[in-house]
């Protein structure tokens, strides 16, 4: 009686949730069916249209997409300016468009559907080509994951919404990455970078923004190059402590300034492009702080408040020049690096005067704009100044630890901060530096790294964390969550302190033994998960946190036993299997330096004498390490401390 009681409750309280569920599951039915009805598959054998006077661009990019539709899709599709009733993909300036992109800036592009077809229309140079990668992104499930790599689809069809409208402006004129030097043409389409001198574009597909005659260190090496002048005339280049050397040029020698004018010209006459929207001439300090103390620049530097004053009075001086000339096109760029990052207080930099703000000397554990972070307190007071008084303000921006590149670089929490950052306050060009060396050391997320740069100069805002994923589910297979979390707990522990492009690795994190081991139980898990390349993935991603152990002797790296030592020679062979040559940005630390014990004189045993634990000539071991492991936790504490 019990049972058929609550058999008969149970029967009054479920049949409406049975109905209800029944209603929801045909409503789901119906919004899926509505759905499938308005979205809009790519048959085989569709039409390219172009218009009947297409420019080259409009014919290279609609060329471009029609080889990617039929290598990933095989769909059949051919290019033509002659409609026939066929399915159109429309690229270009066709009567398709209705949108006036005659003023939009160069890369601009839309995508919008219309009865039995799509169109693809973009400005100046680049904006047809990007319209068509957006395209088989947004609708083609394509990616690039590495510079190196080809275009790829998990996808069987082009597919996209009935009313699908899609309007792109790029954020900055100028965006590069050097994270892996050979770089494919095709990944600089893919993405929209613009820049050089890694990305090198051909005309016909729109181009790219040359620096002229390279892309830094100019003045005294090439402009008024020392090898030249110095012995004769060293005059030209700065006094430092009552003598003149060659490190830079004293830039208030009028000599030196008509040098300098006449190679420039030189310069342009062989190189200018009048039909590139943008050409620079690089006009930048060489890469040591030596600035000349003579009393003609210090008096120009003493007026200005920074030693910036010299060179802008410089530049700007070279750039009214070419601005008389009639280079319409052409800009004049210098740096704000080390001894130059300060604005000055009096000069302004003409309008066709780019500057470079390079962020060399900040933390990058803590975005830029960070009130609390005590070192990159100055750097964002310059960039807020930089960005009051100049027209064109670039950054050079870093990424990676170049005293120790084969080790982890907990930087992800604050990469999509500072590209936002920059564009709010003006930035029109953005360089991200990195591991450009990665043919010889690529360990530490060198392809994640180069697509997160890549994609957050496309789209500033855009979901970070979905961007990431993305990038991990398709280059980790099913190990992407244990990467993913190894990826966010390095970050949050590496946030406790500051971290430069030059960290010591006994900085980098303070973990515990457990915390440590809870790390390798991820990558163990991660190990197991993949499959094929993406195990190869794991595997060799691995080795920057293997590395990150051994330099600071923890884990299976502890101590100077037979299995220690056996773990270092593991993790030696295992990097020279993966063409890891060197660890660091010097050509000179191979894989015997940073994390190996080297033996003592007479000994056989390699755990005796420990060799520096990092590289680049910053010996941190021991006590000494610890100590200013110690140093760096103390500050961290009373800088939250008082700033509560």
């Amino acid at each position: 009686m019990k049972k058929n009681n609550k058999f008969t409750c149970s029967g009054v309280v479920y049949a409406p949730i049975v109905f209800l569920m029944l209603l929801l599951l045909c409503s789901g039915f119906c919004a899926f069916a509505s759905a499938a009805e308005n979205t809009v598959t790519v048959p085989a054998g569709a039409a390219i249209v172009i218009p009947a006077d297409a420019t080259a661009l409009e014919r290279a990019a609609a060329n471009r997409l029609c080889e990617k539709l039929n290598e990933l899709f095989a769909l059949g599709t051919e290019v033509t300016s002659s409609p026939d009733g066929r399915f159109e993909i429309s690229v270009g300036r066709t009567d398709r468009v209705s949108d006036d992109m005659t003023a939009a800036p160069d890369g601009s592009y839309v995508i919008r559907a219309y009865p039995g077809g799509i169109a693809l229309c973009g400005a100046g140079g680049r904006g047809n080509i990007s319209a068509i990668y957006r395209f088989l992104e947004e609708y083609g499930g394509c990616m690039l994951l590495s510079p190196l790599a080809s275009v790829k689809t998990d996808e069987t069809c082009v597919r996209f919404p009935a009313d699908a409208y899609i309007a792109y402006e790029p954020s900055f004129e100028f965006t590069q990455t050097d994270w892996n030097t050979p770089q494919k043409q095709e990944y600089s389409l893919f993405y929209g970078l613009t820049g050089g001198p890694n990305g090198r574009v051909p005309d016909e597909y729109g181009g790219y923004v040359e620096y002229l005659p390279r892309y830094s260190h100019t003045l005294a090496t090439i402009f008024c190059s020392r090898d030249t002048y110095f012995k004769d005339h060293p005059e030209y280049f700065c006094l430092r402590n009552g003598k003149r050397n060659s490190d830079q040029l004293c830039l208030t020698n009028e000599n030196v300034y008509q040098i300098v004018k006449s190679e420039v010209f030189a310069c342009l006459e062989q190189n200018h492009n009048p039909d590139t929207p943008l050409q620079v001439i690089c006009l930048t300090q060489d890469d040591n702080r030596s600035f000349c103390q003579c009393s003609a620049c210090k008096a120009v530097d003493d007026e200005n408040g920074s030693h910036s004053g010299t060179m802008i009075s410089f530049v700007n001086r070279i750039a009214r020049d070419v601005a008389a000339a009639g280079y319409d096109n052409v800009a004049v760029d210098t740096f704000a690096y080390q001894y130059t990052q300060t604005p000055p207080s009096k000069v302004r930099p003409e309008p066709n005067v780019i500057v470079r703000l390079c962020s060399i000397d900040c933390c990058f554990s803590h975005p830029l704009n960070d009130p609390n972070c005590e070192v990159n307190r100055t750097f964002f007071s310059d960039l807020e100044n930089w960005s009051a008084i100049c027209n064109r303000l670039y950054i050079w921006n870093y990424g990676t630890n170049y005293n120790n590149t084969a080790g982890p670089f907990p930087n992800f929490g604050v990469l999509q901060t500072n590209v936002q950052c920059f564009l709010e306050h003006g930035v029109k060009g953005l360089f991200e530096a990195g591991n450009y060396y990665m043919d010889l050391c690529d360990t530490e997320f060198g392809e994640l790294r180069s697509y997160l740069a890549a994609k957050l100069m496309q789209y500033p805002w855009c979901d970070y964390s979905a961007l990431m994923n993305t990038f991990l589910r398709a280059y980790y297979g099913d190990a992407w969550r244990e990467i993913r979390s190894y990826i966010d707990k390095t970050t949050e522990n590496g946030a406790k302190s500051h971290l430069t492009i030059i960290e010591p690795m006994q900085t980098t994190f303070d973990f515990t033994a457990t915390e440590i081991e809870q790390i390798n139980e991820m990558w163990r898990r991660a190990e197991a998960l993949s499959t094929g390349e993406q195990h190869a993935h794991v595997i060799r991603s691995e080795l920057s946190w293997r590395y990150w152990k051994a330099c600071v002797g923890a884990s299976e790296f502890a101590g100077n036993s037979e299995s220690a030592n056996a773990a270092r020679r593991q993790l030696m062979e295992d990097l020279a299997a993966h063409g890891t040559t060197r660890v660091c940005s010097s050509d000179t630390d191979g894989l015997d330096d940073g994390f190996m014990y080297k033996p003592s004189a007479g000994t056989e045993d390699p755990g005796q004498q420990p060799a520096s634990n990092c590289v680049c000539g910053e010996y941190h071991t021991g006590a000494f390490a610890w100590l200013i492991k110690l140093f760096h936790r103390i500050a961290y504490f009373f800088k939250n401390l008082f700033n509560r």
